[in-house]
């Protein structure tokens, strides 16, 4: 088994310790966030940091890069609050990947792609119409990362839109009938399949302390 001391990391090329890095966390989550400027100039973005971060209230987050550079989904939700997560799936996972070319804040990702932008509920930022899970979201707080000047933007649920196919009896969203995306490191796209679900974990009678 390779081992790679923190000394080799610091040491590696440049290209090879972002792919290394990247890919062995594990498998992310990916998503497309849609945001409008109050020019109203659209833009869509793929992120692979969404998380959850709460139940009660209904939390999400996410990781942006520094703002060093032009960040047009953190400077729309910055001036409006307001932005939506949409999962892939298969159909638009080649679109989904060129929005992450930069483009100027006046160009929609959405005119150089297939990506097609709808609006729901008057809500302000766009969702994108072929993801199977959709969510509106308001802007609640962020938090520097200091060690590496990235942000975590967190934000709650205003809206969930979900398609009726994958909603089970007891509210789990099954993503393998959607034929939803996990991105491996920076570029690798894999489709994940539902195994099994495991029954709610409590502590064996048996089991003891030991001292």
């Amino acid at each position: 088994m390779p081992h790679f001391s923190q000394n080799d990391i610091n040491k590696l090329e440049h290209l090879y310790k972002i792919n290394l890095i990247n890919s062995c966390s594990g498998f992310k989550s990916a998503n497309l966030i849609g945001t409008k400027s109050l020019n109203g100039i659209s833009n869509v973005a793929i992120f692979s940091s969404v998380t959850h971060i709460g139940s009660n209230p209904a939390l999400l987050g996410f990781f942006l890069r520094p703002t060093t550079v032009i960040r047009n989904t953190y400077d729309n939700i910055k001036e409006t609050g307001f932005f939506t997560i949409n999962h892939i799936n298969e159909t638009i996972m080649e679109d989904a990947h060129h929005t992450s070319a930069k483009y100027n804040s006046n160009v929609s990702e959405f005119d150089v792609t297939n990506l097609e932008e709808i609006y729901k509920n008057n809500f302000f930022a766009p969702f994108v119409n072929a993801s199977p899970v959709q969510m509106a979201m308001k802007y609640v707080e962020e938090y520097p990362i200091q060690a590496n000047g990235t942000i975590l933007v967190i934000a709650e649920i205003l809206d969930l839109y979900i398609e009726d196919y994958l909603l089970e009896n007891d509210g789990f969203v099954n993503l393998s009938k959607a034929n939803t995306i996990a991105i491996n490191g920076l570029d690798g796209y894999t489709l994940p399949k539902l195994k099994t679900r495991l029954e709610y974990q409590r502590p064996k009678k048996t089991a003891s302390i030991k001292t």
